[in-house]
């Protein structure tokens, strides 16, 4: 079997040339003609010195771009580094500082926010722009300007032969107890990952894998494209998701399998029901978390829900057989993982007790090899040879595994995982704001929604409205707090540390701002 998608590509193209590969809503791509673009754009990339092991930024939307862009830097054995397209100010700057890539490939629409940070990304001389480079060239003085269009122009170039544990990718957390981290992918992780998911979800080559999430996520890149390649199937990948757009476009691209998360299938089920509810060509959902509603669903839509367990730093450890699901667990762990619940101590705990979800893999290269820049925390996360997830969870006597929560102070909200710490650091720069604690509160769509506690300071007055309108401008849109409390001050430890669990039982009250609309003003 090929050992990168480089060299998948090139297998697809000989075996399954004429087959749809990329469906976007504007367009398909055949394996044949998308090979032939990726030659051409790793031409483009290696006249502007990018080689073997040179690590380039990506800041684009969901389009037939990031993946040309994914495909030929894995072309030339190059490391493909997308960041999140809605991180704004202090945690744009964080992301792509650490990469210190020289290169990056941006979108027009997001000059504006890249611009509020460039002057501290040192290491940064070249943009390439998807869009108006002119433009780009004027606000960027300082900086080489070369548009996509010129760059996926040049002469094709012969592909680079790499070893299939050699840095391919970094995928961001979405961030938990600190700032995002870079998870450091091999090729074979995505190769091998994909070749599993092919596996126990038992997908065909005729399947159409549908995924309306972002391509700097793990779902829409590594159990997306990455099986579709395997396969000689077609990743169909939406822009965004979209209540209102989810079905009208699962039937427009002939989705046969589509990926949920957080609250999706709660907003999915609240729609109102159609008579034609159950006419789409969907055999397969899968993701996480499963709901309460699930059978229902099933019934209303003629289709079959499974859940998974699985992380950016691990990938997808624990499936269910297809023939025997069951309700409440995440699936039971598959080769080559081997995964263990631990204790505060590090010891293994009983079967029905609570443990923190460890792993580790008896293949090379299918887990992460740390996280990029950071190698203290990847000591940590790899302590006594075992991934320490920072997941709770419970084994039954039939080793399913029931989840249970995250031991890590994260807000989880609509499928992402958010920072506290970058929510905060946000609200305390405002000038009125002398700190701020961030945390999620229960959400009627599943999940939690962000809160922020807040002490002005003295002297000082802030309306709410004026608060989300501050932090709109320097984070991300799922990060925005829903609910503010104006607190005189904040619980803490005889350490001085934010007792945050007091905060979340107190929740929201009668003198809490609610944001949304409809709620309190």
């Amino acid at each position: 079997m090929a050992a990168t998608i480089a060299d998948l590509l090139a297998a697809r193209t000989a075996d399954a040339g004429d087959r749809v590969f990329l469906r976007f809503a504007a367009q398909d791509r055949s394996y044949a003609s998308f090979s032939a673009d990726v030659a051409s754009l790793a031409g483009g990339l290696r006249a502007l010195e990018v080689g073997r092991g040179d690590l380039v930024a990506v800041l684009l939307p969901n389009c037939p771009e990031l993946v040309r862009t994914w495909f030929a830097l894995a072309h030339l054995g190059a490391v493909h580094a997308p960041v999140n397209t809605a991180f704004r100010g202090p945690g744009l700057r964080h992301a792509l500082a650490l990469t210190e890539a020289r290169v990056l490939v941006v979108d027009e629409t997001l000059l504006e926010p890249l611009a509020a940070v460039v002057g501290e990304l040192l290491a940064l001389t070249t943009l390439i722009v998807r869009g108006d480079a002119q433009r780009a060239a004027r606000e960027f003085p300082r900086h080489r300007v070369v548009a996509f269009d010129e760059a996926a122009d040049a002469a094709p170039v012969e592909r680079v032969e790499v070893d299939e544990q050699e840095l391919a990718m970094l995928l961001f957390t979405s961030g938990t107890t600190g700032r995002s981290k870079a998870c450091m992918l091999s090729h074979r992780f995505v190769v091998r990952q994909a070749q599993l998911f092919v596996e126990h979800l038992e997908l065909r080559r005729d399947d159409v894998l549908y995924c309306p999430f972002p391509l700097f996520h793990a779902d829409a890149a590594v159990f997306t494209v990455a099986p579709a390649l395997v396969l000689g199937a077609t990743a169909a990948l939406g822009e965004r998701f979209s209540v209102r757009g989810f079905w009208p476009e699962v039937r427009a691209f002939g989705a046969t399998v589509f990926d949920f998360m957080g609250a999706t299938l709660t907003m999915l089920h609240k729609q109102e029901p159609r008579a034609d509810d159950a006419e789409n060509p969907v055999r397969l959902g899968w993701g996480v978390p499963m709901p309460e509603f699930a059978d229902a669903f099933e019934r209303r839509f003629d289709l079959k829900l499974v859940e998974v367990y699985g992380l950016s730093d691990a990938g997808i450890v624990a499936y269910h057989p297809l023939d025997a699901p069951r309700r409440g667990a995440c699936g039971r762990p598959v080769p080559p993982f081997e995964v263990k619940l631990l204790d505060e101590a590090g010891a293994e705990v009983p079967t029905g007790a609570v443990g923190e979800i460890a792993i580790r893999a008896a293949e090379p290269s299918v887990l992460m090899q740390g996280y990029f820049g950071m190698p203290e925390r990847t000591l940590e996360t790899f302590r006594d040879l075992w991934l320490h997830t920072g997941d709770l969870a419970r084994f039954d006597d039939d080793r399913y595994l029931h989840f249970v929560g995250r031991r890590k102070e994260v807000i989880r909200r609509r499928g992402e995982n958010i920072s506290a710490l970058e929510v905060e650091e946000v609200v305390e720069a405002h000038p009125a704001v002398r700190e701020a604690a961030a945390y999620g509160v229960p959400s009627e769509l599943t999940e939690e929604d962000v809160m922020v506690a807040v002490v002005l300071r003295d002297g000082e007055r802030l309306a709410a409205e004026g608060l989300r309108a501050f932090c709109a401008e320097r984070m991300a849109r799922h990060m925005l707090p829903r609910y503010v409390d104006f607190v005189a001050s904040l619980p803490r430890t005889p350490t001085e540390k934010v007792e945050k669990f007091k905060l979340v039982e107190r929740g929201v009250t009668a003198t809490t701002h609610d944001l949304e609309p409809g709620g309190r003003a």
